[in-house]
């Protein structure tokens, strides 16, 4: 029997992140979260509080200038706590999963990818904490050592840069203590770089990260997974790199100005914050209408699975690709790394992108009644909400207060929907004692 009512697992995430949402808006309305006079508005409260517990980064109000220390360390704690919720609430609602199918699969499963099984609920969140605080600890040391010898900064002050920047890197949160966002480091390796690596060990997934801790030379005996978020994530960034250092490379408003070396930097950490993190080290929106088309795609795709990435996600995204070559060969079955896809992850992952595209369609078409924006910036915000990435072509803070609740309600859904759609259709798969005759439509 299927469990119904609230306690349904995959009712559980999206009702845990609507709490956490509330409460801090709660928390920033108050009069000492603001660094000026009074306290924030309601609707700018929750637009902030959901882009942080959604790890998305978009802003209504200047995060430095408007919100107090006590707001930011707010700010901090709920994107940390969505962080740290996403990784922990995909990868267990994924053990949930994997306990349903049946006992032979279960035990083939776990004798090729040596992954957590359903009883390390405990071991899940030890090692996600752990990975966590590792890596923003790591990282906000070589940030507060650089902006102190680098940059000048005192060490209070360059600590909390370095904090912020890194528990929101890690979190793929796209949050910063300053206005501009990296744009006044986007020459500095020692401050990009870091981040660029806290982005994407936030973005690859707590499962691939724990694979390749356990395994660190074992590439033949990792899981399908683990390969195809890898060689994902590689032919992302190093494409996306190509492509906007090709379209920006003489922009005078972005690349233009910059040394070479510094040119392939801006390029290489831009095309790694689009696909999530929503830093941006060059002004997004002076970039070429052929440079945001690119950041489409790469914000649409976004980064691994139970990780703090948005988007569709990479294995998705390179399953249905996997699945047109075999279509393309006449091959009846869909293979990966030398091994056989089943046709329900298939079906699954076409469902969760037909759903994301379907948000996505309805939001771009709600921003456009009730704003005059060109297409191009409306789209881009849409996908950059429900996408959770948190970059800007800078029309947020021109959204009128509809576009604001729209982009809200764009950022939750597509914080959790991907994972609750992927959980509850999975859970809701069941044996049918009969099947209809078969007939083939014209496709094409």
């Amino acid at each position: 029997m299927q469990r119904q009512g609230i306690q349904h697992p995959a009712r559980l995430v999206p009702l845990a992140f609507l709490g956490t949402i509330l409460v801090g808006t709660v928390l920033l309305m108050l009069p000492v979260s603001r660094a000026g006079e009074g306290s924030a508005s309601l609707l700018t409260a929750l637009f902030t509080s959901t882009s942080a517990v959604c790890v998305t980064g978009l802003i209504v109000e200047d995060t430095p200038l408007y919100w107090s220390l006590f707001g930011q360390w707010v700010i901090l704690g709920l994107f940390q706590v969505g962080g740290f919720g996403i990784m922990t609430g995909a990868t267990l609602l994924g053990l949930l999963v994997a306990g349903r199918v049946g006992l032979g699969t279960r035990l083939l499963a776990q004798a090729e990818t040596r992954c957590l099984g359903l009883g390390d609920v405990m071991g899940v969140l030890r090692l996600v904490l752990l990975v966590t605080l590792a890596v923003e600890s790591l990282t906000t040391a070589v940030l507060t050592l650089q902006l102190h010898f680098g940059h000048g900064q005192p060490w209070g002050t360059a600590l909390w840069n370095g904090l912020f920047q890194a528990v929101s890197a890690f979190n793929n949160a796209g949050f910063s203590t300053w206005s501009d966002s990296l744009m006044g480091y986007a020459a500095d390796p020692l401050v990009i770089l870091p981040i660029t690596l806290a982005v994407l060990l936030g973005g690859l997934g707590f499962p691939v990260v724990y694979e390749m801790w356990r395994r660190p030379s074992g590439f033949r005996r990792w899981s399908v997974h683990t390969k195809i978020t890898l060689f994902g994530t590689a032919l992302l960034v190093t494409g996306g790199a190509l492509l906007i250092g090709l379209y920006e490379w003489n922009n005078a408003a972005t690349l233009g100005p910059m040394a070479a070396g510094d040119k392939l930097l801006g390029a290489v950490f831009h095309s790694v914050a689009a696909r999530t993190a929503g830093f941006n080290s060059i002004d997004t929106g002076a970039m070429r209408l052929e440079t945001q088309t690119v950041n489409w795609a790469l914000m649409f795709i976004g980064g691994g699975s139970a990780g703090t990435a948005g988007g569709i996600k990479i294995t998705t995204f390179f399953l249905l690709g996997f699945a047109v070559w075999a279509e393309i060969r006449g091959s009846g079955d869909t293979i990966a790394f030398h091994r056989r896809i089943p046709h329900q992850a298939l079906r699954l992952a076409l469902a969760v992108v037909l759903m994301a595209l379907t948000v996505l369609a309805v939001g771009i078409l709600a921003l456009l009644s009730v704003t005059d924006l060109p297409l191009h910036d409306v789209v881009f915000e849409a996908i950059s909400a429900s996408a959770t990435v948190g970059l800007s072509t800078g029309i947020t803070g021109e959204l009128p207060p509809a576009g604001q609740v729209i982009l809200i309600v764009l950022m939750f859904v597509g914080r959790v929907g991907s994972v609750t759609l992927a959980t509850a259709l999975a859970l809701r798969k069941r044996p049918q004692p009969y099947r209809y005759p078969e007939e083939r439509p014209i496709v094409g």
